[in-house]
């Protein structure tokens, strides 16, 4: 359902803060002052708890190799630069793996000269590792849009592990918004850790000034052993917005967990391969706040644990107490071949808190995938069996 084509409803109330991640009424409202346009009508459910998601437009354009435009330089001068050919997405294309393309969205925005905004793939994106990043015109960082920037939003998308099919429309990364500079802190992280459990392990907590660090689960399913998936390197093609239709096996070969006598219980992780793990933490994002993982930290690895950072408000929220739902890991290592170890940590969690709590929440009531998730593929597949 496209927003505001009638009398736009009320939001909520005034913000709690005058800083903060902007919550879903309040992107409700920059869409309805067109500070968020676009040149399709914006839907409903694009709109999530902290973040928009945002659509491809009509062509995408092959391109030899990536790149930011810099300063008083358009993305579109560069593609008619450095451009290979146009790919029509109208009726669906395939984008091959090892390829690189840069997509113009059908958003495009205006903000205000408080407000900024960075983007990520979703979780499905990152799942299926496609690499996507968000450029902008004059941009000198990825995923980075500057206050009072006013123009139109790219996606570079870089398929790593399996071609895939889109189209216009296909929804691939999402935005995430701020106003000014809220403050954080790690005392604030601990207060926050006594009033609302952040992980469901109280006896293993570790914090790093304001991050929260997250571990590795190799220990397997009580069932069935498994502890991840590493993705076979021929397989078909995904189309992006086909849901629980293929079949994991014909992508997927499973990880089991090695014996608990062995010396070591590790893994060891192929630079040329794409795994699926979890944390052994349930993570649990109160209302109030957002989280955001750190995907790259030379200081515990060379490896990369998260393609897709955003963690909603409500996300593994249960209940007052918290609950906690398992972070899955979309891991690649760099360069070498890498170990890793039963909990051994492997990322970091920030938190920043939003303007006010959001009028709708992640989980059941706007139907989220992966609330209640263990060890998760991507919703394009079936349960695996």
């Amino acid at each position: 359902m496209a927003l505001f084509q009638a009398e736009p409803a009320e939001t909520g109330g005034k913000p709690a803060f005058s800083t903060g991640i902007l919550p879903y009424q309040s992107i409700r409202e920059l869409v309805r002052d067109r500070e968020i346009d676009a040149l399709v009508a914006i839907d409903e459910d694009q709109l999530q708890p902290a973040s928009l998601d945002l659509r491809l437009g009509p062509t995408a354009y092959r391109v030899p190799a990536s790149f930011l435009p810099g300063p008083d330089t358009t993305v579109m001068s560069k593609i008619e630069a450095i451009g290979m050919y146009p790919v029509d997405l109208r009726a669906g294309a395939v984008l091959e793996r090892g390829c690189v393309y840069v997509v113009p969205l059908l958003e495009h925005v205006a903000l205000g000269s408080r407000l900024s905004a960075f983007a990520n793939p979703k979780s499905s994106t990152g799942r299926l590792d496609i690499f996507t990043r968000l450029i902008t015109d004059g941009a000198v960082a990825f995923d980075r849009i500057e206050p009072g920037y006013r123009g139109p939003l790219y996606a570079e998308i870089a398929p790593k592990t399996f071609s895939v099919l889109v189209r216009q429309g296909s929804r691939l990364n999402q935005l995430r918004l701020r106003r000014g500079s809220p403050p954080t802190s790690g005392a604030a992280l601990r207060r926050l850790h006594e009033q609302v459990p952040l992980v469901d392990t109280p006896d293993r907590v570790t914090l790093r000034e304001d991050n929260l660090g997250l571990t590795l689960d190799l220990s397997g399913d009580p069932a069935t052993g498994l502890v991840g998936f590493r993705a076979k390197r021929h397989a078909d093609v995904i189309d992006i917005d086909r849901k629980g239709e293929l079949d994991p096996r014909d992508f997927w070969d499973p990880i089991y967990a090695k014996p608990k006598d062995k010396p070591s219980r590790g893994i060891i992780l192929n630079p040329d391969d794409f795994y699926i793990l979890a944390t052994k933490e349930g993570v649990t994002v109160p209302p109030d706040h957002a989280a955001e993982m750190v995907p790259y930290d030379t200081m515990v690895g060379e490896f990369r644990v998260h393609y897709a950072g955003f963690f909603d408000p409500g996300f593994g929220f249960h209940n007052a107490k918290g609950g906690g739902t398992k972070a899955v890991l979309e891991v690649r290592s760099h360069e070498v071949p890498f170990i890793l170890e039963h909990e051994q940590i492997v990322g970091w969690l920030r938190y920043e808190r939003l303007m006010a709590e959001p009028e709708k929440l992640y989980g059941r009531e706007l139907g989220s995938h992966y609330q209640n998730q263990g060890l998760t593929l991507a919703k394009h597949f079936k349960p695996w069996r």
